[in-house]
This record gives structure tokens, C-alpha cells and sequence, in this order.
């Protein structure tokens, strides 16, 4: 065979020959199991979880005026709506003000606005959030999935057909109680120092929050030198500066606050423990209490802290020290997802493997069924064989694609993969009757006008078929989604590789038929 002649079936087996490498090396492709593979929550079972994000905004808000006492006015509408200043955000680009509390009714918020300066009528204010607290959201919620080492899973944005935005987390291999620890809580992680006032009580200071540290490690089981579950973190040089100069402005590095906490009951009443406490708080709430050792405490007098802001955090569990690990990576919420306003669906394990099993004989059913068609069309292996084996290709194919990308798969998946040998096979069809139908192929000068005559059909079929289903790629219409993806794929692969290739297969076949 002349290899410059034939280079499409060339290319075709070195594309063949990488999808092998990516589907039989799963250590160098990342999947589990015995190929690259990554399967969904429908071929794995697991927990998908769709819920709002709780929040409501004020739009059309003229905020221009308050860049730059931004952070008093959010004081100020925080103390008014009796929520916390992280729940109040501006967005300036929007000209839109959110307030993520289910505490706080729509009529309250509009007084609070119109009382700190802000003209908003009714009408202004909606229930839920702005695009780029949605984003945000999903952004965190899959960078915590993933922080996890729950893989397959992520989050996405849908929408219903009432204009309701969702957040759909999903995540294979778990069960609902696992995904709910994860993400129903914001994540906000805080360092609060607990101290001394000069009237004889005591107050309470946010000094780091999740956005403060750096080089976060992994949750560490209890050693010598920690008693306790713990996570080594640093902090960024602005945060560490800031940090040394409040414990020692505090009295931490004092001889009355170095080790002067009392750790074991403090987190009873933290708000009026006795002494130097410094607090792990984890959404509002004190998971761990420490009191300041002397070393470190003097590597803070020294200055040597500030060179190398690095210390480590500690928790009572294993379980709150990985949850700890995982918000300081991934990062805080803007709100929460309003679990019990959403679904959750739940698939056992025994039952995702029982719909593989059934893709797999679906899929073999429907390329058996082809080729049975196939054979009673021509009747000949020379022009049945080569077609279906192609067609055979572009499946393997695509699943490489799925393995190297990192695509989960799922029964939406499936269909397209069926959907692609069908519409493949149709492709190979047409090629082989507009070649065979108008006589004997003398030369390849024959062969090759006949077959640009049918490449130029399923070329225009081919783009009819993207432009089709292109929308549905870019709508968050759940399953459709990959179904359209695959398809789109598939007929790319078909038109670029596949197809060109049995060309070429059917030419040599067809003039060698016609020289013996």
C-alpha cells in the first residue's frame, strides 16, 4: 500500500492507537479501574444534589458614590438587617446590592437600603442571586468536590423553564449524607482572637479568614509533636505582617497571654472563656480552641514569624480537619445552597452497575443490528467489512476523546454513542452507494470524482447536524447536553477521520476487485 496515497487510513490508526493508549493506561491517562475511563452518576451511582442559592438582590442601585466607604455601608446594612457583613455584598458592575439571609424579609431590605442612602422601590428587589455569585458558587463547589477526592463529580448551573436558577452538584461513589458535609455549609474559615478588654470582659477579633492563607496542606493524623488532627498552612506576607502585629497589640506575646487559654472548656462558652483563646471558627461556629506557645510567640516579637509565616491549625477530629483542609483550598462560599428548597436523588451503586452492563449490550445490539443491514444491502464482505469496521473505530475513538478530556460518562452519553454509529454508518452508506450504484470503477480517477460527490452530502449533513445541536451545548439543559456533545464529536471524528479513511480502504478495495 502506498503510504502518501493512503495517509487518512494512516492517520485514522494512529488516532486508533492513541485512543488504546489513553483507554488501557489509566495511570497515565488518570481514570480508575481497569480502563481510562470515568463513568457518571448514572454508571457509578452516587448523589446528585439541586438546590437555589439562598440570597436576595436589589438591582438598578446607584452604589457608584460608595466605593470608596463601601465597607461602612455594608456596616451599616448589616447591623440594620441584623446579619453578618459577609452576607451583604456589592456589586457595582450589576448596580446591584445582596443580602444572603433567610432571615431577611423583602420589605425590610428596602427600608434598610432607603435608610442608608439608597433610592429602591419594591419592584427593585427579587429572591435569589446575581450571575457572578452563581459563578462564583460553582466555581468553589466544584474546586471542593475535587478537593475531596470525589472524582467524576462537579458542580454546573441549570435553569428551569420558570426562569429559577439552580446549582446541581453531583458526585459519584457517595452517599447523601457525604455530599451534604461537604457543601452545606459556606466554608467561611476564621482565626478569631479571644481576649481581655479594659473593662474587664472580653473581646473578640477576626484576624484570617480563607483568603489569608497559602501552601495549604493536607489533614494530618495526631504525632508527637501534635496531639491533635492538624493542617499545616502559611500565611500571605500582607496577612502575616498583620497577624504578628494584632497578637502582640493583643497581649498574646505577653507573659499573661502566652498559654493562657483554658482549651479544654472554652469551647463551651466561647464568648466568655477566660484568658488569650485564638479560635478555629468554622461557619460562625468554635471548632477548636489554642492558646499562644511560647516559641511562637516569640518568633512574633523577634520578626522571624513575618519571614516565615507558617504554622499549623488544629482540629478535634480527622473528620473537621479534612473539612478544614478542603475550605481553606477551595475557599468560602458567597451563600448557601437552600437544600431543603431543592432535590436530592441518590443512586445505589448495584443499580449504575447494572445500566453499564446494559449500555454495553445496547451498543453491541445496535452495531449488530447495522451490520445485519449492512450485509443484506451489498453482499459483499469487501464493502461491508471496511464499513464496519470503521464505524467500529469511531466509536473506540470517541471513547478515547471521553478518556483523555476527562469526559464522565453517563447514560446521556450513551444514546450519543449509539446515535453516532447509526448516523456514521448512514455516512459510510451513502459513500458505497453513490461509488457502487453508477457502474464499475476503472481508475482512481472515477473512484475519486464519485466519492467527492458523496463526501460533499454528508459534509452538508454534517454541519446540519452541529448547527442542530450546538444549542443544546450551550443551555443548561442537563442531559441533552451530553448527548449533544458526543454527537457533535462523533461527526467531527466521522467527517475529518473516519469517513476519508473507509475512502480510502474502499478505493483500493474496488480497483483491486476490478484489476483481478
Amino acid at each position: 500500500m502506498n503510504l502518501r496515497e493512503n495517509w487518512r487510513v494512516v492517520l485514522l490508526v494512529v488516532f486508533v492507537v492513541a485512543s488504546g493508549v489513553a483507554l488501557l493506561a489509566p495511570a497515565v491517562s488518570g481514570g480508575d479501574g481497569a480502563t481510562g475511563l470515568q463513568y457518571g452518576l448514572e454508571l457509578s451511582g452516587g448523589t446528585s444534589i439541586r438546590a437555589p442559592l439562598v440570597g436576595m438582590t436589589a438591582e438598578n442601585v446607584n452604589i457608584s458614590q460608595t466605593v470608596e466607604n463601601e465597607n461602612q455601608k455594608r456596616a451599616a446594612l448589616a447591623n440594620a438587617l441584623n446579619v453578618s457583613e459577609s452576607d451583604v455584598t456589592f456589586r457595582a458592575r450589576e448596580r446591584a446590592v445582596e443580602v444572603y439571609s433567610d432571615n431577611v424579609t423583602e420589605q425590610a431590605f428596602v427600608t434598610a437600603l432607603n435608610d442608608n442612602g439608597f433610592d429602591v422601590a419594591d419592584d427593585d428587589v427579587r429572591s435569589g442571586v446575581t450571575q457572578q455569585t452563581r459563578e462564583d458558587a460553582v466555581a468553589i463547589l466544584d474546586e471542593k468536590v475535587n478537593q475531596a477526592g470525589l472524582t467524576g463529580g462537579g458542580a454546573r448551573l441549570t435553569t428551569s423553564g420558570t426562569g429559577q436558577h439552580f446549582v446541581v452538584v453531583e458526585v459519584p461513589n457517595a452517599n447523601r449524607t457525604e455530599v451534604l458535609n461537604l457543601i452545606a455549609d459556606r466554608g467561611q474559615v476564621e482565626m478569631v482572637a479571644h481576649f481581655p478588654a479594659d473593662n474587664g470582659s472580653h473581646r473578640q477579633v477576626t484576624l484570617l479568614t480563607n483568603e489569608d492563607f497559602v501552601n495549604i496542606g493536607s489533614a494530618q493524623p495526631p504525632n508527637q509533636a501534635q496531639p491533635n488532627p492538624y493542617v499545616s498552612v502559611a500565611l500571605t506576607d500582607e496577612a502575616a505582617r498583620n497577624y504578628s502585629n494584632a497578637m502582640q497589640r493583643f497581649g498574646f506575646t505577653s507573659q499573661d497571654g502566652i498559654a493562657n487559654c483554658p482549651t479544654r472548656t472554652a469551647l463551651q462558652d466561647p464568648q466568655n472563656a477566660s484568658g488569650y483563646c485564638l479560635y478555629t471558627v468554622q461557619d460562625g461556629r468554635a471548632v477548636y480552641a489554642a492558646q499562644m506557645s511560647r516559641g511562637l510567640a516569640g518568633s512574633m516579637e523577634s520578626g522571624d514569624f513575618v519571614k516565615d509565616p507558617s504554622f499549623v491549625i488544629t482540629a478535634t477530629n480527622m473528620t473537621e480537619a479534612q473539612q478544614l483542609s478542603v475550605n481553606l483550598k477551595a475557599g468560602a462560599l458567597p451563600t448557601e445552597l437552600a437544600i431543603d428548597d431543592g432535590t436530592t436523588y441518590y443512586l445505589q451503586p448495584s443499580l449504575a452497575q447494572e445500566f453499564k452492563v446494559f449500555s454495553v449490550i445496547a451498543g453491541l445490539v445496535a452495531w449488530l443490528a447495522v451490520s445485519f443491514v449492512v450485509f443484506l444491502r451489498y453482499g459483499s464482505p469487501r464493502v461491508a467489512v471496511p464499513m464496519l469496521g470503521t464505524a467500529a473505530a469511531e466509536v473506540f475513538l470517541l471513547l478515547g476523546f471521553a478518556s483523555t478530556v476527562g469526559l464522565a460518562l453517563d447514560l446521556s452519553h450513551i444514546a450519543g454513542f449509539i446515535a453516532v454509529i447509526g448516523t456514521g454508518v448512514d455516512d459510510l452508506i451513502i459513500i458505497a452507494d453513490e461509488i457502487l450504484q453508477e457502474g464499475d470503477v476503472a481508475t482512481g480517477r472515477v473512484f475519486q470524482n464519485r466519492f467527492k460527490k458523496a463526501f460533499w452530502v454528508i459534509g452538508a449533513a454534517a454541519a446540519t447536524t452541529i448547527i442542530a445541536m450546538s444549542p443544546l451545548t450551550v443551555l443548561s439543559l442537563g442531559d441533552l447536553t451530553g448527548f449533544a456533545i458526543v454527537t457533535i464529536v462523533g461527526v467531527l471524528i466521522g467527517v475529518l477521520v473516519t469517513r476519508p479513511a473507509y475512502g480510502d480502504i474502499l478505493r483500493n478495495l474496488m480497483l483491486d476487485e476490478y484489476e483481478e
